[in-house]
Formats: C-alpha cells, structure tokens, sequence
C-alpha cells in the first residue's frame, strides 16, 4: 500500500502503530487494544478514511483479544481476501473505501450469522451515537 498517493498524508496523520496494522498488514498485540472491551454504543470507523465499518450492537465478547463484531454495517463497506501469510489460511478484512487493513474474519462467531470480524483496534475510530468521532492515542 506503500505506493498509494495518499500514503504521505497517512504517515503524518497515523501513529507509527496506526500506520503499521492498516497500511503495512501488521497486527496488534492481543488484549491491549483501545476498542478490545469497549463497550459504550456508537460506529466504529476506518481511522484512515472514516467510513462506517462497524455497529455497536454487532460487537461482541469472543476472548480473543481483539474488538469483534457479527457482522458489517453494511454488505459493502468491508473486502475480504484470502490471506495465506505466516503459514495460515485466513481471510483478511480491509476497508472497501481506501483499502486499510482491519483484521479477519473467521466461521466461527455466534449464530445466526456465524462470523467473527475480528479487528484490531488501531484500525478503528469511534464515533459514539450522539458524538463526534473519537480517534485513539
């Protein structure tokens, strides 16, 4: 992603950690982010283009050290693609609007849908129900 025009601007608005899991495909360490056992209502949203991504009411508490969420806002705000990195068959979830990397989902969330987004935190801004966006530090 190092070749989008945009990644100057992202370099200078993101945090090194920001930067890494979005633009570079890293992920955060378990447990240890902002959004992890948040739990107040609102949308979570592409730190790096803002668009909706998430519902408060879609997260849930799966133990596995990320925020994760059943489903999308909508069927078309989120990519998924096959991630066969670091010896692992995995599907990789990015932001449809500028590409970001958010996380992956898995087939093994609650019923009825079933899925888990499991997505880092560093990826995500909230904006509560009757607020302005929130971007963590």
């Amino acid at each position: 992603m190092a070749n989008d025009p945009r990644d100057r601007e992202w370099r200078e608005r993101l945090t090194p950690e920001q930067y890494a899991v979005t633009r570079e495909g890293a992920t955060e360490r378990p447990f240890t982010g902002e959004y992890y056992a948040h739990t107040e209502d609102g949308t979570y949203a592409c730190v790096c283009c803002g668009a909706p991504l998430f519902a408060s009411d879609d997260k849930f508490d799966a133990g596995c050290g990320w925020p994760s969420f059943t489903q999308a806002a909508s069927g078309d705000v989120v990519d998924d693609r096959p991630d066969t990195s670091h010896g692992m068959v995995r599907t990789e979830v990015t932001c449809h609007e500028c590409g970001a990397h958010l996380g992956h989902v898995f087939p093994d969330g609650p019923l009825p849908l079933g899925t888990r987004y499991c997505i880092n935190s560093a990826s995500l801004q909230f904006a509560p129900r009757t607020g302005e966006a929130t971007t963590p530090t």
